[in-house]
């Protein structure tokens, strides 16, 4: 079983929920589908592995360097690196 990445919820009210993720090296989140539109804010450098249902790719992504996605991706979000790989991730509840 491959290990699980671990969520810290920050904030949780009527607008947002702010929820830091640390993931081991290959450490996973679990497929799971976005609810809510959302904003993630790498905290290290490295690349992510995303099982969807389209197929397996990875990314790279910086620190520091935001993306946004809508609600309804589906994946598993993976830690291809051989070092601690962490992000925020802000979803937006809506007003």
């Amino acid at each position: 079983m491959a290990k699980q990445a671990c969520p810290t919820l920050q904030i949780d009210n009527d607008r947002v929920r702010v929820t830091e993720w640390r993931f081991a090296p290959g450490a996973a989140t679990g497929y799971h589908r976005h609810e809510m539109d959302y904003v993630v804010v790498p905290l290290t450098s490295g690349r992510l592995r995303l099982v969807e249902p389209a197929g397996t790719r990875e990314v790279g992504l910086e620190a520091g360097a935001s993306y946004t996605r809508p609600a309804g991706v589906e994946h598993d979000v993976i830690n291809a690196n051989d070092f601690e790989f962490a992000f925020v991730e802000i979803e937006l509840k809506g007003s």
